[in-house]
C-alpha cells in the first residue's frame, strides 16, 4: 500500500469534532524538548535519535512496541533534585513509579533515596544494593511478613498508615528487640486539583490517618508510648500530577499546625515531615511544570514560614519525587498498523501495544503527545486518535492528536514521557506479552528489563 493509498480523516482546525487537543502544531516534524528527554533529537534522514542510536535500529533489534529509557536523562533529573533540595534535605525515589535493578543502582550512585511500597519493591532495591537505611516503605496495608522483613534490615523509616499499623510494626520492632524509625501518614484534607483516582489527601479514600476530629493527634500520642517505636515526623501526599503549589502550601501548613500540637502537648518537636510527591511534568506541550529549583525554594519557603509562625525549628524537609524524575526520561515506541480514517470524525491508528503497555490513558484519561519518527513527513496534519490492539474500545493510547496525512503501515510512532506508571502498571490483557525496558546512553543500548515470552506466561499456567 502506498503512503497515501487510504482517504485521511479531518484535517483543519475549524471543522474538527469536539475533543482535548489543540490546533495542529506549525511543525509536525519537531520533538518538543518539554516533553522529550534531553538526547533525543533528529539525524540528517529525519529519524528520530535517542542516545546517538536511531530508533528503525532500535526497533529491529529490540522490536516493539518497547520502551527506551535515556539513562543521561534520568541521572540527570537525579542531581538537578538532589541540588535543589541540598544536604539538609532528603530526595526518595518513588519506586512505584517505575523500579528495576538498573534503576535503584542509579538511585545510589546518584546519591538519591527510594521510597517503597510493597514487599517485593523492598526485595527488588535490596538485591541491587541499596543501603536499607536510604530506604523507606510506605503502603496502606503492610503484611506482618512484610513489616518484619522492613524491621530485620533496618529500613530508614517505616510509614505508618493506620492505627491497627501503629501496633503491628511496635509489636514486632520490640519483638526483634529493636525501635523501628516511623513517620505517620496523615490526611489533611487538601483536595489537590488532579484526578479523583490519585488526589490522596482529601479525608474520603484509604491512604492515612485523619487530621480531622483529633485522629492524627491520637495516632502521634499511641506511637509516642511505644517502645518499639521512634516517632520522628509527620508525612502527607496530596497527590500526583500537580502544578499547582497552592495545595502544598495549605498541606504545609496543617501539618505545621500539627506539629505544633505535638510539641504543645508532649514537649517533643518532631525533626522531620515529609511533603510527598506527586509534581506534574509534561505530557502535552501545554503543560508547563516547575523545575525542582523552584519547587525546592517554593517548599522551604511555605515550611520556614508556618514553623517561624508557630515557633517551631525548622524540619528536615522529605520529598518525593517519582513520575517527575521517570517520566520524562523514556518514550515508548509502535509499529502502525491498521489506519482507519472515519469521515467527519478522526483517523484511527492501531499500534501493536496498547492498555498494556499503557493503562493511564483508559484509566485516568491520561493525555498523551504522539510524533511519526521513522522519518519526517511534509504532508498536512490530520486528526487522530492513537489506539491499541487490544479487544476493548477503551483501549486507546493517545485519544486525540496530530500526524502527517501520508502516515502508513509500517511506520514508527513515539509515545513519550512514559517512563512512569506504564512498564510498573504493565498488564497480561489478551495475554500480551509486556515491553522490554531498553536504557540508551552514549550510542550503547541494553535491556535492563527483557521483553517476556509466551515460555514466561505458559510457566505460570500450572492447570
Amino acid at each position: 500500500m502506498s503512503r497515501s493509498a487510504h482517504p485521511a480523516g479531518p484535517r483543519h482546525a475549524d471543522v474538527l469534532p469536539e475533543g482535548h487537543y489543540s490546533a495542529p502544531p506549525a511543525d509536525l516534524n519537531s520533538l518538543d524538548p518539554k516533553v522529550w528527554s534531553q538526547t533525543v533529537g533528529r539525524n540528517a534522514d529525519g529519524v528520530a535519535t535517542v542516545g546517538g542510536l536511531d530508533v528503525t535500529a532500535l526497533a529491529e533489534e529490540f522490536g516493539t512496541p518497547a520502551y527506551f529509557l535515556d539513562e543521561d536523562d534520568f541521572r540527570a533529573r537525579c542531581r538537578a533534585w538532589a541540588e535543589a533540595f541540598g544536604k539538609d534535605a532528603d530526595v526518595f525515589y518513588a519506586g512505584k513509579a517505575f523500579l528495576s535493578r538498573a534503576i535503584v543502582r542509579w538511585l545510589h550512585e546518584e546519591g538519591l533515596n527510594l521510597d517503597v511500597c510493597s514487599g517485593t519493591e523492598l526485595a527488588t532495591a535490596l538485591s541491587a544494593g541499596m543501603p536499607a537505611g536510604r530506604i523507606a516503605f510506605h503502603g496502606n496495608n503492610k503484611s506482618e511478613d512484610e513489616i518484619l522483613r522492613a524491621v530485620e534490615v533496618g529500613v530508614g523509616r517505616i510509614v505508618l498508615d493506620s492505627f491497627q499499623e501503629i501496633v503491628r510494626v511496635a509489636h514486632i520492632a520490640h519483638s526483634l528487640g529493636k525501635r523501628q524509625r516511623v513517620q505517620i501518614r496523615v490526611t489533611v484534607g487538601v483536595e489537590a486539583h488532579t484526578h479523583e483516582f490519585i488526589a490522596t489527601a482529601h479525608e474520603d479514600q484509604k491512604f492515612g490517618i485523619a487530621l480531622a476530629g483529633g485522629q492524627a493527634a491520637e495516632a502521634v500520642r499511641r506511637a509516642l508510648k511505644l517502645d518499639g517505636l521512634e516517632l520522628i515526623g509527620i508525612h502527607s501526599h496530596i497527590g500526583s500530577q500537580i502544578f499547582d503549589m497552592a495545595g502544598f502550601e495549605v498541606s504545609a501548613r496543617r501539618v505545621v499546625q500539627l506539629l505544633a500540637e505535638v510539641r504543645d502537648e508532649h514537649g517533643v518537636e518532631l525533626p522531620e515531615i515529609d511533603l510527598g510527591g506527586g509534581l506534574g511534568i509534561a505530557y502535552t506541550s501545554d503543560d508547563d511544570p516547575r523545575e525542582p529549583h523552584e519547587i525546592a525554594k517554593a517548599l522551604n519557603e511555605i515550611v520556614s514560614r508556618e514553623c517561624e509562625a508557630a515557633g517551631l525549628r525548622t524540619p528536615r524537609i522529605s520529598v518525593e519525587p517519582g513520575r517527575a524524575i521517570v517520566g520524562p526520561s523514556a518514550f515508548t515506541l509502535y509499529e502502525v498498523g491498521t489506519i482507519k480514517p472515519l469521515e467527519g470524525l478522526r483517523t484511527y491508528v492501531s499500534v501493536d501495544g496498547g492498555m498494556s503497555d499503557n493503562i493511564r490513558t483508559a484509566l485516568y484519561d491520561a493525555e498523551y503527545s504522539v510524533a511519526l519518527v521513522s522519518r519526517t513527513s511534509d504532508a498536512e496534519p490530520m486528526l487522530v486518535r492513537v489506539v491499541g490492539k487490544h479487544c476493548e474500545s477503551g483501549d486507546i493510547v493517545v485519544r486525540d492528536a496530530f500526524l502527517p496525512a501520508d502516515l502508513a503501515p509500517g511506520d514508527l510512532v513515539a509515545v513519550p514521557a512514559t517512563g512512569a506508571y506504564c512498564r510498573s502498571m504493565a498488564s497480561n490483557y489478551n495475554h500480551a506479552l509486556r515491553p522490554p525496558v531498553v536504557a540508551v546512553r552514549d550510542g550503547e543500548a541494553r535491556v535492563i528489563v527483557r521483553r517476556e515470552t509466551e515460555e514466561d506466561l505458559l510457566r505460570l499456567d500450572v492447570g
